[in-house]
């Protein structure tokens, strides 16, 4: 089995280091893992990259752990956020879990006119969010920030930051919310137009309709075209998911984001989804547009 790995946030990494364990991770690396002195690990953060590192002291006072070899340089996630209404316990674990896992790089829980989670704990959800760091195998975890309500969030936005509407209802002909015949495009039609079209490096790209694309023999020196992204996310500067809650949004929440020139509202497509679901749908789409993945 590999080495455990520990997220040891704002310390000094560096070879004979001696990091004290706080509370909860020796309770962690002591009691869940049952590692003792000598064992190994691994300890990292986004500013030292990973060390591997050996338990020095092991008593009911606490843990201590020794550097003893640099593995491997951080990497940098992309500068996107997820902005999501909280939901019920289990399936906002398992959001900001997954939400870790696919590389976003701050949370922000959104309170709108249906949100039903009464309470979010934020320090909770942290937790959460550094535990799924450690399991995959990214240099950092999230930041968890406090709850605002949806027109607060707003009110303090960057403007020059996209923020990427997932509107479950964006199919729908007869909106009355604004856009072309109330519709939002398809995701990678509305974030990554080229998607569309063949790669000029050869292979097939499909068409977002599903509809055919004759296959096209690869150059021995082309490279996976990067779909140019719409003009929003050219920009720089990062972007950012807004994923409703379990009822949806309401069409006043609607209309003012799709009034806001930095929104680009996405269509989920022809089904209902859960939250949790088209959360993990969304970041996919947009990592893997961003050549993330």
């Amino acid at each position: 089995m590999a080495n455990p790995r520990l997220l040891i946030e704002h310390q000094t990494l560096s070879v004979g280091a001696m990091i004290a364990l706080d509370e909860g991770q020796a309770r962690h690396v002591g009691t869940v893992l049952r590692l003792d002195v000598g064992d190994t690990l691994r300890v990292f953060n986004a500013t030292a990259g990973e060390w591997r590192a050996r338990v020095a002291e092991k008593t009911k006072r606490g843990m201590s752990v020794s550097v003893t070899e640099f593995v491997r340089a951080a990497r940098a996630v992309p500068d996107l956020d997820l902005l999501f209404a909280p939901v019920k316990r289990h399936a906002t674990d398992l959001i900001v879990e997954k939400a870790t896992e696919l590389g976003v790089r701050r949370i922000r829980p959104v309170i709108t006119q249906r949100t039903i989670a009464e309470t979010v704990r934020v320090d909770r959800l942290q937790s959460i969010a550094r535990e799924a760091a450690e399991q995959t195998e990214r240099f950092d975890a999230p930041d968890v920030c406090e709850p605002l309500s949806l027109a607060r969030m707003l009110d303090g936005w960057d403007a020059s930051r996209p923020l990427i509407f997932a509107d479950e209802r964006g199919d729908d002909a007869h909106a009355p919310w604004g856009g072309e015949n109330g519709r939002a495009r398809p995701m990678l039609e509305a974030l990554f137009p080229s998607s569309r079209e063949e790669g000029a490096g050869g292979g097939v790209m499909r068409d977002v309709k599903g509809e055919g694309a004759s296959p096209k023999p690869p150059s021995s020196h082309a490279q996976s075209p990067t779909p140019p992204p719409n003009p929003l996310l050219s920009r720089g500067g990062g972007a950012a998911v807004l994923v409703g809650p379990e009822g949806g949004f309401t069409p006043e929440e609607r209309r003012m984001l799709r009034a806001l020139a930095y929104v680009i509202p996405v269509s989920l497509g022809p089904r209902i989804l859960r939250a949790e679901t088209a959360v993990i749908a969304t970041l996919s789409l947009v990592q893997a547009g961003w050549g993330d993945w």
